[in-house]
């Protein structure tokens, strides 16, 4: 089989979950990747994950993270014949939270973020382990696609107001989170994931601080994953676009020029401000309280948030400001 228990090995019982074809992968092959699955009240689709996981053409380490799940997941997990490695962690810690420490236990060249709500085609892996072969690569996006098939992303592209969105181009700035491969080493000299992002932009704010190192990013579109969007989230509610507009300008703060991070900032205060003299009931992400929550967060976290924008700027051999100028827009 080509999934792996947390020993690392290639090898299976003959145990095999109802409907998975197990891919027979010799013991001699090495084992390159580490795949972190986040996980939080996954129970109802991580299992599909899981036996997508095992499918794979190539031998891989699997680990996932639970992040203090209340709803049977740790059962699922518990009776996979996959056997994956869990990190259950005592709180949840969000999807930031979740890959930042499963890093540590992490011991191959090549780690992959998948969301628990993905299931990757069998030749996932190999494709995007062989895009990381590549002179410069440190991190290759795959093509996630919803159940019907439509294309949903090949990765991230970089807006002239500082937004990370979604992508079908045929280039991109950055990867999208939900199904990536990067390369251990790069991920580490860059800083890691940024945590305290919790959930959303920490794709986008690691792609930024590879470009920054001068580290390439790439497609992989024979990289196919099923990706059912929103399982694993509530795309629109409170917190969804709390956490969307608190990490756009967090991100923005730590790497992009300083004249784009003030203008950004500047413009959502001006635009809180305005909001109550408008008449129309505004959207979800345009309620004063919320974005005031916002603004405060910020405040808040300037003081640790510059000292990061310092020394990712120590760790930069390319400048904001061309990154900037090559990929906002």
């Amino acid at each position: 089989m080509a999934t792996s228990s947390g020993t690392g090995s290639a090898c299976h019982d003959g145990v095999t979950a109802p409907g998975v074809a197990w891919l027979a992968v010799t013991a001699s092959e090495p084992v390159r990747s580490t795949v972190v699955v986040v996980t939080w009240r996954g129970r109802e689709h991580v299992g599909a994950c899981l036996d997508a996981l095992a499918a794979q053409d190539r031998p891989h380490r699997t680990l996932v993270v639970d992040n203090a799940s209340d709803d049977g997941t740790a059962e699922v997990l518990a009776a996979h014949p996959s056997r994956p490695e869990v990190l259950r962690l005592p709180r949840n810690l969000g999807y930031a939270g979740g890959v930042a420490a499963a890093l540590p236990r992490v011991r191959t060249p090549l780690v992959a973020w998948l969301n628990d709500d993905a299931a990757p085609d069998p030749g996932w892996l190999s494709a995007l382990e062989a895009a990381l072969d590549a002179d410069g690569v440190a991190a290759a996006s795959a093509a996630l696609r919803a159940p019907d098939g439509r294309l949903q992303s090949l990765g991230v592209r970089l807006t002239p107001d500082g937004h990370g969105a979604d992508t079908t181009a045929s280039e991109a700035f950055g990867f999208c989170g939900g199904a990536a491969l990067l390369r251990l080493a790069d991920l580490r000299a860059i800083g890691g994931v940024p945590a305290a992002f919790f959930c959303y932009y920490e794709d986008t704010d690691t792609s930024w601080r590879l470009r920054l190192a001068d580290r390439r990013v790439v497609q992989v579109p024979e990289a196919g994953a099923r990706h059912l969007h929103g399982a694993s989230a509530n795309p629109g509610s409170r917190l969804f676009h709390r956490w969307n507009e608190r990490n756009r300008l967090l991100m923005l703060l730590r790497c992009a020029p300083a004249a784009v991070a003030v203008r950004e900032i500047a413009r959502f205060a001006a635009i809180t401000a305005a909001l109550p003299f408008r008449r129309r009931v505004p959207a979800a992400n345009f309620r004063v309280g919320l974005r005031l929550r916002v603004l405060a967060e910020i405040a808040l976290r300037l003081p640790s948030t510059l000292n990061e924008r310092r020394a990712i700027g120590r760790r930069s051999t390319v400048s904001r400001a061309q990154v900037w100028q090559d990929w906002a827009g």
